[in-house]
């Protein structure tokens, strides 16, 4: 196979064979294949897109690109939820203490930053000595003793997925409905889940920008789960503005801390409980969502999510006493709040601005290798649809120096716009696909 004829195949709108795209993933996953032709290769992907068939041989390549797990061997039965990305979005570290305090398995494989998007591992190595490298016997014996394991892509787990992930990010071959659902499905099947919870955003903080485009997205990932033989609920959330008030790794942990500790804002509160309701009725601990909001809501207020949360931290090797006492976390030497300049209804609190000037202050990468600074991002004080004063507090900037913290305060206060008549509250949710 010549790479050249399958990148000007794609470029030219043809079907590439099951056969083509296999052969494809087993040569890169080897080395065989140089970043520019990879990334010539997404962009053709990108541009003209894949069939359903392409699309699913693709996740099953690389799925197979390594080891797929069998956690029977752990446990009767785990769960997995994956989000689409999106700014502020630390469900993860709620959802997944709250599900396995509630006696369900959860065993995720996650990832990093990809564009304006945070990545909860990233979140995660805010705190000293967690490891995120775990081996797959590591992994299911984590599984088997705490029942939660929050673990990075390694060498033996879709090694496909991992280098096209990081070479996706650096390219401007992110927003693709057949690389993304290829990338999430492949790591939710090597990573041995029999049952799946997507939580797929929509806005301008997300990758499928419309609520059509993110259906689309939902509907093939469910679709590749079912010929998978893995169930799977796609959430349609919201990410017109960010989850939560905070954005940036270690202020996201710290908000994280404050949610399972019964605090933390209402909406991010309220998305963690949805999702964590859907995984207890996929995973068949609970008989319906009702029931399920009540046992997610009791572990979350007798301290048990709190105490899986820890469990997981010290398990991989995290210090504990950097969730005990956040203010030990990474800080930023330059803190400003900026003031509201006008008083009004918040019309838009643009969730894509605040995540890409979050990136360039250094909470993510913006090129290949960059290292993330933990300590920096966004904090913003105010939901779309709130009445603000004029001199109100409207964020605040942790920043690494002054010129960082003067080129997001200019930004951030444009992602801002006022309406001096009443706004309606953005909607968490706007459905289900099953």
């Amino acid at each position: 196979m010549k790479m050249v004829d399958l990148i000007i195949k794609k470029r030219d709108r043809q079907e590439l064979t099951t056969e083509e795209i296999r052969e494809f993933v087993a040569v890169y996953t080897r080395g065989k294949v140089p970043d520019y032709q990879a990334a010539a290769f997404a962009m053709a992907i990108t541009l003209n897109g894949m069939s359903a068939r392409e699309t699913t041989d693709l996740t099953l390549a690389m799925a197979e690109s390594g080891d797929v797990l069998d956690l029977s061997s752990a446990v009767s039965l785990a769960v997995d939820k994956h989000s689409t990305g999106g700014v502020g979005d630390k469900t993860t570290l709620v959802t997944e203490p709250v599900v396995a305090a509630c006696g369900l398995p959860v065993g995720k494989m996650s990832g990093r930053g990809l564009g304006f998007s945070g990545g909860t591992l990233d979140k995660m190595e805010s705190i000293p000595g967690f490891r995120t490298d775990l081996t797959t016997q590591e992994f299911l014996k984590q599984l088997r003793t705490v029942g939660l394991v929050l673990t990075g892509q390694t060498g033996d787990l879709a090694p496909a997925d991992g280098k096209l992930y990081a070479l996706r990010d650096v390219t401007g071959t992110v927003p693709s409905l057949p690389l993304i659902a290829s990338s999430i499905m492949s790591k939710k099947i090597s990573a041995g889940a029999q049952r799946i919870v997507l939580d797929v955003k929509t806005g301008v903080g997300a990758f499928m920008q419309t609520l059509e485009e993110a259906r689309e997205l939902a509907e093939i990932m469910v679709a590749i789960g079912r010929l998978a033989g893995r169930k799977t609920v796609a959430l349609l959330s919201d990410m017109n503005q960010p989850l939560g008030y905070a954005v940036g790794n270690a202020l996201e942990v710290k908000e994280a801390i404050e949610t399972l500790h019964g605090d933390g804002p209402r909406d991010f509160r309220e998305h963690a409980l949805e999702v964590a309701s859907h995984l207890l009725v996929l995973g068949e601990s609970a008989h319906n969502l009702k029931e399920a909001r009540k046992m997610a809501e009791a572990a979350l207020a007798d301290g048990r999510a709190w105490e899986k949360f820890r469990q997981l931290v010290t398990a991989q090797g995290g210090d504990v006493t950097y969730v005990d006492n956040p203010q030990k976390l990474p800080q930023a030497p330059e803190v400003e709040t900026v003031d509201a300049p006008k008083a009004g209804y918040l019309k838009e609190v643009n969730a894509r601005i605040v995540g890409e000037t979050s990136v360039a202050m250094g909470a993510g990468r913006q090129v290949k290798g960059d290292v993330i600074d933990h300590a920096v991002g966004i904090v913003v004080h105010h939901k779309v649809g709130d009445w603000v004063e004029a001199g109100e507090p409207l964020f605040t900037l942790h920043a690494r120096n002054a010129k960082s913290l003067a080129e997001a305060k200019e930004r951030v206060l444009a992602a801002h716009v006022f309406s001096k008549k009443k706004v309606a509250p953005l909607p968490l949710f706007y459905g289900v696909v099953r």
